[in-house]
């Protein structure tokens, strides 16, 4: 059986393969969208499929919204044609359970996919429509933070957007100026409000978000390809908002395992595929159950009433205590002490390493002992209970095949935050000493010792990218595994940066006990894992 609007009406076949249908008229939804669009949504990849997109389907099934979404793509044209245009916008929805079970469901809240790209004159013409009409109230974003960037690492500006910001809007390719030229032909058109809502995983997305959109429409406004008006429009946020946002949920690369299961039961045309682009696409997406979704609570132009499907409508200051919560303590952190060590011990698995008892152990001392005692509480979640899903759910699931080789990319720029923020709070607090800790230097030791390129078996190990990895390895050339005494003091300028820390661990009293653990951790094959025996029990 095909994925296909015919076939939503075969309920007896779907049923007993266990797969749950939209509880409404997915046509009469389709045309009450087509008349008075309400949601646009950029990035229509795995996480707006199977997260974003169930939060409306759920809106739908309650009777709580008659309009779906219009799905939006500015790069990827075989996603829209391929995967929503071969499967009548119509996604299976796989739910990956810690305890070995799935939940599927088809998401039909996709109301039609577009390709965002002027050269693409239909599907342009109806965005334009789209975007002129009154009734939209926001438009959200998945393109993960690099569709934000307009400028390159060297600071100037990408070919691509200097030609953007050259040429004007009817040329535009970069995802910023699309949106902007979408937003000027809103203003034209009425300047009725709108939100435009980064849901992607950074750090102040909105703020980056508005900063591209702001620069290409002052660069515009400088050349006489806009108004000066408009500018003014896009930059009052009482009119055309950017709320920040927070979001949490493990979507994978589509799992073999799940496309055989939905196979083997009869469903059709399950085969990922890999576009001229080099795209890994399947019709069906998986993901793990825990989700979260904060969102600063500023739309001038009203919303759908997303708390009704789970979504926490805030201030701008919770969305980053949220934030900080997640990624100072309750996961960031231990996710890359697993990293490091999975790499070290041989791991290829996240969810294999929470069978390890001393990684258990590890994580656990991270996150309750040592991280919750100085957590950002946001209010409206509870830390302790998120650390626990954590540890017991969302780390242990064996669907996940997040690598610990994966998670340890560009460690050396998560570190500040992930750690170092820790460390700060324990240096504030004249009632804490950071030298009391234990599972953060064991985590930093561990960094240190994985950054020599051996793994604990003394066998050489592929160290991930990262854009300190060459400084950091030349710093550390000449120590050798079996012999300790060749790391002499070449750390110290290593631990002195707080660039790299967050903080001087010099000045931290933490300096010598990582020191000392790395030298544990090298006294030859096998020291990491004595040394987290030694420590962790």
């Amino acid at each position: 059986m095909k994925i296909n609007l015919q076939n939503l009406n075969e309920r007896a076949f779907w049923e007993s393969v266990h797969v749950r249908l939209p509880g409404y008229d997915v046509p009469a939804m389709r045309e009450k969208t087509a008349q008075a669009p309400v949601w646009v949504h950029f990035g229509g990849g795995n996480i707006f499929r199977a997260f974003i997109a169930v939060l409306q389907q759920r809106l739908l099934d309650e009777g709580l919204a008659e309009s779906g979404i219009v799905a939006a793509d500015t790069f990827d044209v075989d996603n829209i044609r391929l995967i929503y245009g071969g499967y009548d916008c119509l996604t299976m929805a796989v739910t990956l359970r810690a305890d070995g079970n799935t939940d599927r469901e088809i998401v039909g809240s996709v109301a039609e996919a577009l390709v965002a790209q002027p050269a693409e004159a239909a599907d342009w013409a109806r965005l334009v429509g789209i975007f002129r009409n009154p009734s939209l109230q926001m438009v959200s974003f998945t393109i993960t933070e690099k569709g934000y960037a307009l400028r390159g690492l060297d600071g100037n500006y990408s070919p691509v957007a200097a030609a953007d910001l050259a040429n004007g809007p009817a040329h535009a390719k970069h995802a910023m100026s699309i949106v902007a030229a979408l937003l000027q032909e809103r203003f034209l058109a009425g300047a009725a409000p709108l939100a435009v809502v980064s849901m992607d995983n950074c750090s102040h997305n909105g703020e980056k978000l508005r900063g591209a959109v702001l620069e290409v429409a002052q660069a515009w406004a400088d050349k006489g390809f806009v108004s000066k008006d408009f500018l003014a429009w896009v930059s009052d946020e009482s009119q055309v908002s950017f709320p920040w946002s927070m979001i949490d949920k493990i979507t994978p690369r589509p799992a073999p395992s799940v496309e055989q299961s939905l196979t083997a039961d009869g469903i059709e045309g399950m085969a990922p595929v890999v576009t001229p682009r080099g795209t890994y696409l399947a019709p069906f997406v998986n993901a793990e159950r825990p989700q979260y979704l904060v969102v600063e609570d500023r739309f001038p132009n009203g919303r759908p009433p997303l708390e009704k499907a789970g979504v926490y409508f805030t201030d701008r200051n919770t969305v980053n205590r949220v934030e900080r919560m997640k990624v100072t303590t309750c996961l960031n952190p231990l996710h890359t002490a697993l990293a490091v060590y999975g790499c070290l011990l041989g791991y290829v698995k996240i969810a294999d390493e929470m069978k390890d008892p001393q990684l258990t152990r590890l994580v656990e001392l991270i996150g309750y002992t040592e991280g919750l005692p100085v957590v950002t509480d946001p209010g409206i979640l509870s830390p302790k209970a998120f650390i626990d899903e954590v540890i017991g759910e969302r780390l242990p699931n064996v669907f996940m095949p997040d690598t610990p080789q994966r998670i340890a990319t560009d460690t050396s720029q998560k570190i500040p935050i992930r750690f170092g923020e820790t460390i700060k709070s324990y240096l504030a607090d004249p009632a804490r000493d950071p030298a009391s800790l234990t599972g953060i230097p064991l985590a930093l030791a561990g960094w240190l010792r994985y950054l020599i390129g051996v793994d604990d078996e003394g066998k050489p190990m592929e160290v991930s990218s990262d854009p300190m990895l060459d400084e950091l390895q030349a710093q550390l050339l000449g120590v050798t595994l079996g012999q300790p005494d060749t790391l002499g003091d070449k750390l110290l300028p290593i631990l002195t940066n707080p660039v790299i820390f967050g903080v001087d661990l010099t000045q931290a009293g933490l300096a010598e006990k990582v020191t000392a653990l790395v030298r544990e951790e090298l006294a030859g094959p096998g020291a990491v894992r004595a040394a987290l025996v030694r420590h962790l029990g």
